[in-house]
């Protein structure tokens, strides 16, 4: 039998002291387990609470444990942390059972001295009836941190660009569990008779409003066993990212470049609604990166993309002359906590080199496009110097480009004021991912 908490400690241990992605971590452990479908989700549920909620989770341990978090040993850490959340979040494990397992797996893992130490934090919260406070609500950049586990520095940041309300409702979408959002490959199949055939499999499936060929779907086992998976009928992408490629508007026929391609749902996307007519060029830094753009646009028979490798920075290879660039660009991801709960774990000064990183892909490679070219920014952040700023900075320095306003789908409105050809999307009540998108044409060439 797998003994799923020890596994779940290790793979804790890895996203937050070896720097391991949760996502491929996790995938990992359950496929190096052999586990069955309910001890994946438990583990899973272990994992990500975990991650999720760990900054509440270490304010709660810091009112019961004379030795403040900062100061406790990371495999004793963990495994606190695995109690609390046991303890405070899964119902269905009782609370003696959550203390005498943690108990064990401290002497399981190596932290024997620790055992007692864990067993009287963890029965002192179960004596308290499991009650905690919060800091005062006067402090709101600190109420919010600790309420929805996000970093201060972040909720600071979130509250001065967007205000309080706002902030709340990104942080609210933050905390609940992404929607797994699909495309519909319609050189192959139908919104409506793909929807049908996921449904005859079992599997829940919901409009995404706002795109004409989106699901949301649930309840899906494993997809890659899904018969419409297997013959490329659709494809994973958030409905953020989608929407970014409706703002692009390929059509058929068109040459695009994308130039921080992997892995690849923008091209895919785009080339689908080309109709598998006209040319895509694909780049990215890495070649096994490149190679999972080939081997999805294989699965999906969508033969317009050439994927290559290619540095975003380089000016000695310069792109094919296009009609449309894509520049997804390196982000410090703030918009996708939920899928990346590590990334809340993040310092402030991840942000410090990134701007100038950005401005230099889109400034290389914007200066590569033809002229009366579409250009699109995006990134899946919500930070202003990761995305308005360098927008402004971009068309005071770059008079051969003009705003480009967003053609937004029906019924679709903003969550604030911004300029006609940027757009913001916030995760409110989990609709999408956090996301920024802006539009520019090349009106002149410097030439």
């Amino acid at each position: 039998m797998a003994d799923v908490r020890k596994i779940a400690f290790n793979t804790l241990y890895r996203v937050l002291h070896k720097e391991a992605y949760s996502a491929l971590a996790l995938n990992s452990a359950i496929k190096d387990s052999n586990l069955s479908k309910v001890d994946a989700s438990f583990l899973s549920h272990l994992v990500y609470g975990v991650l999720e909620r760990k900054i509440l989770i270490d304010y709660i341990i810091a009112q019961y444990s004379k030795i403040k978090p900062k100061k406790i040993e990371n495999k004793t850490l963990i495994i606190l942390e695995l109690g609390v959340f046991q303890l405070l979040f899964m119902d269905k494990v009782p609370s003696n059972a959550a203390v005498d397992e943690c108990v064990k797996l401290s002497k399981k893992v190596g932290a024997y001295k620790s055992s007692g130490f864990i067993n009287a934090v963890l029965r002192n919260f179960v004596r308290a009836d499991l009650k905690y406070s919060l800091p005062d609500k006067n402090d709101l950049e600190n109420f919010l941190g600790i309420k929805y586990s996000c970093p201060e520095f972040l909720v600071k940041k979130w509250l001065e660009q967007y205000g309080e309300a706002n902030t709340i409702g990104i942080l609210e979408g933050l905390a609940k569990r992404p929607p797994l959002t699909i495309r519909v490959n319609t050189l192959k199949t139908t919104k409506e008779k793909l929807a049908k055939d996921l449904r005859e499999c079992g599997v829940k499936v919901s409009d995404v409003v706002f795109l004409e060929n989106a699901l949301n779907i649930d309840d899906t086992g494993s997809i890659e066993n899904l018969p419409s998976f297997k013959k490329g009928e659709f494809y994973i992408q958030d409905s953020a990212s989608q929407l970014c490629c409706e703002m692009l508007d390929a059509k058929p026929y068109d040459v695009v470049c994308d130039v921080c391609s992997a892995p690849g749902g923008k091209s895919i996307y785009s080339a689908i609604r080309m109709e598998n007519k006209g040319k895509i060029y694909s780049f990215d830094l890495y070649e096994h990166k490149i190679n999972l753009i080939k081997e999805s646009a294989n699965r999906l028979s969508v033969d317009i993309i050439d994927a290559e490798v290619r540095d975003a920075l380089s000016k000695d290879v310069p792109l094919p002359a296009c009609d449309k660039l894509i520049c997804d660009v390196p982000c410090s991801g703030f918009g996708i906590i939920r899928r990346k709960p590590e990334i809340r774990y993040k310092k402030a000064t991840i942000i410090d080199n990134l701007p100038l990183l950005q401005y230099s892909i889109l400034c290389v490679n914007a200066d590569m496009l033809s002229s009366g070219g579409v250009l699109v920014y995006s990134t899946c952040t919500l930070c202003d110097e990761e995305n308005i700023d360098i927008v402004n900075r971009f068309l005071r320095e770059h008079k051969e480009f003009v705003p480009e306003p967003l053609q937004l789908p029906s019924g679709f409105e903003r969550f604030f004021d911004e300029p006609d050809n940027v757009l913001t999307l916030l995760p409110f009540k989990g609709m999408s991912d956090g996301f920024f998108i802006a539009k520019f044409r090349k009106v002149a060439c410097d030439d």
